[in-house]
């Protein structure tokens, strides 16, 4: 039986999870059993764009988590005027939006470095087509204030709460594999945010790896300490990941590339607004205020081109989780990466930091 929520955060962050759970739902019902194996026209030239005011009568449909996207986007005003109708649907984590876009259900997604790896490795019918950066300081590992837990090495045969296919379950294996560890070492639980946050808060784990804003909540509202940061272990990678089915439209390519320079704009936006932006997305959320603050003083992502040096870097995190056995085979990244739009993307380009 699943504990009542104890307070107002935990209740924001279950119905946060509630309408993730509802809203995709009705998505996941609808999947047939996907084909595996590499979409025959994944890799054709990008179709030609056509003028935006051809696209009045078409719908996008993008994957969101926690709201995130779509709040970015409202609060920078980028939301006004789109030549398009924009259908935003509400996901847990990545690899649910990597599913989704594999079945043509949702057009685009922004996840975290994690998440397009996995569907790699699925052969799913995505590619990434947009590169963001931050300094992962917001990806970490928490244990309760009072834990024994004072390095990586104290992890050993330890429950670890981590989401199966995110950044966190990135930055997890990093971190192991710096201490001289494997995941065989801890005993990793594979549970969605919610469910950690409750297990972690009730003392049924000794440590969860997880992700902003759900850092910066159990921070702000669980008696936690920070045992590290992904911050010079995790390469801080996001990626705007899109269906091949939608890259392959003229129509909804040409929607793509425009709403990937709306989400460039919004972030340089919220970087240059940093409280207008911690506000409304507070609001738009429903978390505490200075969870919000925290988390967003630290994790809004930059646009940074797809090049040698992301693949590079995805590569070796392609191979560690090959090598500790959770993805079957070892996809080449690149492969799964179309550069597209880094041409209209270039004027937003920030170094990785």
């Amino acid at each position: 039986m699943t504990p009542k929520p104890r307070n107002t955060e935990e209740s924001s962050l279950r119905s946060l999870a509630f309408k993730s759970i509802v809203g995709v739902t009705a998505i996941l019902l609808s999947l047939t059993a996907c084909t595996s194996g590499r979409d025959e026209a994944g890799d054709s030239a990008a179709p030609q764009l056509v003028p935006l005011s051809e696209l009045a009568g078409l719908t996008l449909h993008v994957g969101d988590q926690k709201g995130g996207t779509e709040a970015l986007l409202r609060a920078a005003g980028e939301l006004d005027n789109v030549p398009y109708k924009i259908e935003f649907s509400t996901f847990t984590s990545g690899p649910p939006q990597i599913e989704a876009a594999t079945a043509g259900k949702i057009d685009f997604a922004v996840t975290g470095n994690t998440p397009p790896i996995f569907g790699a490795a699925s052969k799913a019918k995505i590619k990434v087509v947009s590169g963001y950066t931050n300094d992962a300081s917001g990806d970490q590992i928490l244990v309760p204030a009072d834990s024994a837990i004072h390095a990586v090495t104290d992890l050993r045969g330890k429950k670890v709460l981590v989401g199966k296919g995110s950044s966190a379950h990135g930055h997890l294996l990093l971190q192991l594999q710096k201490a001289g560890l494997t995941i065989k070492d801890i005993q990793a639980v594979f549970l969605q945010p919610a469910d950690a946050f409750t297990a972690l808060s009730q003392g049924q784990a000794d440590a969860w790896a997880i992700w902003d804003p759900y850092t910066a909540i159990a921070e702000k509202q669980l008696k936690v300490r920070t045992l590290v940061t992904a911050s010079g272990v995790a390469n801080g990678y996001g990626f705007g990941v899109a269906a091949q089915s939608a890259l392959r439209d003229a129509q909804r390519n040409t929607a793509l590339s425009d709403l990937v320079q709306r989400i460039a704009r919004a972030s340089s936006w919220a970087q240059a607004h940093p409280q207008e932006w911690y506000a409304k997305y507070a609001a738009a959320i429903g978390i505490d205020p200075a969870a919000a603050a925290l988390a967003q003083s630290r994790s809004v992502r930059l646009s940074i081109p797809l090049n040698d040096e992301v693949n590079a870097s995805e590569q070796n995190l392609t191979d560690l989780f090959a090598q500790s056995g959770q993805i079957q085979g070892k996809p080449t990244f690149s492969d799964f990466v179309d550069n597209r739009f880094n041409d209209v993307l270039s004027q937003f380009f920030v170094k990785s930091q």
